[in-house]
């Protein structure tokens, strides 16, 4: 058995990768990505797989299908990097439940758990549907099982074991849209359930903290570089405001790092040509 430290990181692949979900919505068909770093390949998810596995993790990509994480595997690999692609559905309870039993069985509880997982349910409605009179419920319910109900029941699964142990991280990943409420508009994701998610790590920061247990809230204010971010109009006539995901994976890895006498429970992280979101 592996004896590195684990490092699980749920939503490791990206809806922006090169043959993502939204790349293709947006650009109508996969982009070529043979030429980019590795670091941007697979967004946020792959570049935090790559940091924890350069620093002597073992590092446990979640996906929703294992297929679609087999080039990162093999990039991971590349690097001399050690991995387990694991199934998990964080809109099944089940599926979370076999997933981090499989984790336990084949390579240990878990160090750090980076939750990562977007969607992009609403993007595809058209303008004369952006109020939320007109948003299908089921758009609603996926909203919440990403940004709140499947990310409670994350915590029941790995909670109790840092608990025990008196240590342990979990990182949460969410944007913006968590800080207020706003209008969805054509083209964007149903964002509201997002401030629940934040409202869960701070929770969690208050019952957990105490038995050593890291818990942190991270606000990434921008677009993350990936293939399909990249090809963006936007993103070409202003690639400063693109965000770095490897320094961004910088950042986790600094909070997992942290020194227990000064934790960070939230941060935002903003390209310094933007304002920040508030």
């Amino acid at each position: 058995m592996d004896q590195k430290p684990v490092a699980v990181v749920i939503g490791a692949t990206s809806k922006w990768q090169s043959d993502g979900r939204n790349t293709r919505l947006i650009h109508g068909d996969s982009i070529e990505d043979g030429d980019l770093p590795l670091s941007v390949r697979w967004g946020l998810g792959g570049a935090l797989a790559l940091k924890f596995a350069a620093e002597g993790y073992h590092v446990v990509p979640t996906t929703r299908s294992a297929a679609n994480a087999e080039a990162l595997a093999e990039g991971l690999r590349s690097q001399d990097g050690t991995c387990s692609v694991i199934e998990l559905d964080l809109a099944s309870p089940e599926s979370i439940e076999a997933a981090f039993a499989k984790i336990r069985a084949d390579v240990g509880e878990p160090e750090v758990v980076i939750l990562n997982a977007g969607y992009l349910d609403g993007r595809d409605l058209p303008k004369d549907q952006e109020l939320l009179e007109h948003m299908p419920v089921e758009i609603f319910e996926t909203a919440q099982h990403v940004s709140s109900r499947g990310p409670f029941l994350v915590a029941k699964q790995i909670m109790p074991a840092m608990r025990e142990r008196g240590r342990g991280s979990f990182l949460i990943t969410n944007n913006a849209a968590s800080l207020r409420g706003q209008k969805r508009y054509t083209g964007q994701s149903l964002y509201y359930p997002r401030g629940m998610m934040r409202t869960l790590a701070q929770a969690l920061t208050e019952e957990y903290s105490e038995y050593g247990v890291h818990i942190a809230h991270v606000i990434v204010d921008g677009l993350i570089d990936s293939p399909g971010t990249r090809a963006l109009p936007i993103a070409q006539k202003r690639p400063e405001i693109i965000m770095n995901p490897a320094a961004i994976a910088d950042s986790y890895f600094y909070l997992h790092c942290q020194d227990k006498s000064c934790w960070t429970h939230e941060i935002q992280l903003t390209p310094y040509s933007t304002k920040p979101s508030f």
